[in-house]
């Protein structure tokens, strides 16, 4: 079930693709609200798991990999909008592909990927909930944010603060992907 839920986001992200692109005002608006659904299911599979007891090794590369697809289309939409600077998706595709890279020789072996993070400071910035629910809190602000500025030209004064919760997404983004590229570095061994 789980799993059906978080496949079940792929569909929704196409459909606020496509209304963003061709749709009227009022289509516009609405598909902040299919939006909106699909980030919101992110959090829905997560519990429907753990109380299912189908927590899975898939069903956390599916999770991570239907955040991507929401992360990097959604970016990439409003940058081909105009309404970002290219730079923001160029930084997330650059930090997201590194890291879910590193992440895959873990997946290899069996171990899930916010399961690969040492415990300390590592571990709160990228698989705690304080961690994780900071950045998508940012996210989702961001990303309804600029859905609400696309959808209603009345929003438009609220830019400046889109704009740096937008940046302050980008800087979670990249904070949280560094612990994976440090531990990802061999330790030297002392040579004699």
């Amino acid at each position: 079930m789980a799993n059906l839920i978080t496949l079940a986001r792929f569909p929704l992200l196409l459909a606020w693709v496509t209304l963003l692109t061709w749709g009227s005002a009022g289509a516009r608006l609405f598909g902040a609200g299919v939006l909106l659904l699909g980030l919101l299911l992110d959090t829905v599979d997560g519990i429907v798991a753990r109380r299912r007891g189908e927590a899975s090794l898939l069903g956390s590369v599916l999770d991570i990999a239907a955040d991507r697809a929401y992360e990097l289309v959604v970016w990439v939409s409003f940058a081909a909008l105009g309404m970002i600077p290219v730079a923001v998706p160029i930084i997330v595709i650059v930090r997201t592909t590194l890291t879910d890279a590193l992440r895959s020789v873990g997946v290899a072996g069996g171990v899930a990927p916010l399961a690969q993070h040492r415990p300390g400071l590592s571990r709160l910035l990228v698989s705690s909930s304080w961690g994780r629910i900071g950045y998508s809190t940012a996210k989702v602000m961001a990303f309804m944010g600029l859905a609400m500025l696309e959808a209603l030209p009345g929003a438009a004064p609220l830019r400046a603060s889109i704009e740096g919760i937008v940046w302050i997404a980008v800087a979670l983004c990249v904070v949280r992907g560094l612990p994976v590229f440090v531990q990802a570095v061999p330790k030297r061994r002392p040579t004699r």
